[in-house]
């Protein structure tokens, strides 16, 4: 029961992740182009802004996850309500992980270039 209800949620998780991860993919890009569109525009909202609030959405993710799973763990909580919190937290972790990949790749092209 337990194995067949682990290779359920692993089932799940793969592909509710695959077609989130592309839809964040395409959020991000859009949201990438949007920015350097309004960059002219003074908004008021700069980019220090915008990461600390997506980590703080990321790390409010995180917690939430933990608080379903204690649930789960003690007999209350709704199995779906579990899974998807720990499936939005892994994805936020995801596309957290391969944004600061492409910062980071980003900086070592910066500091190639020569002056």
């Amino acid at each position: 029961m337990l194995t067949s209800l682990t290779q359920a949620h692993n089932a799940y998780a793969v592909q509710s992740l695959q077609s989130r991860l592309q839809g964040v993919t395409d959020t991000v890009d859009d949201g990438i182009q949007s920015s350097a569109a309004t960059a002219n525009s003074s908004s008021g909202t700069d980019f220090g802004s915008i990461l600390s609030q997506s980590v703080s959405s990321v790390i409010d993710s995180g917690h939430d996850a933990e608080t379903k799973a204690a649930q789960g763990l003690t007999g209350g909580g709704d199995m779906t309500q579990i899974v998807t919190a720990v499936s939005n937290a892994q994805l936020a972790l995801q596309t957290t992980t391969v944004i600061r990949d492409r910062m980071v790749q980003a900086y070592q092209d910066v500091m190639k270039m020569t002056i």
